[in-house]
């Protein structure tokens, strides 16, 4: 999947987030991932990450795991 598409991702780590779409960075044009925590976060409910970033592989207990695995 090059491009995330809008839906239920679980986070490495174990959380659930929505994905609502793709956005672009008003000065560098770069594609950024707008997603909502679907649990209660204090911080804020809606996040953004560079496209990149939301899409990558990372390292976990020696695997490489995706940071955010498309559920439905």
């Amino acid at each position: 999947m090059s491009e995330p598409k809008p839906g239920i991702y679980k986070h490495y780590k174990g959380k659930s987030y929505r994905v609502i779409g793709i956005a672009k960075h008003s000065e560098t044009l770069e594609d950024l991932v707008v997603y909502e925590a679907l649990y209660d976060k204090p911080e804020s409910k809606l996040w953004i990450r560079p496209k990149d970033m939301f899409m990558e592989n990372i390292k976990m207990e020696g695997k490489e795991v995706p940071r955010f695995q498309y559920i439905d």
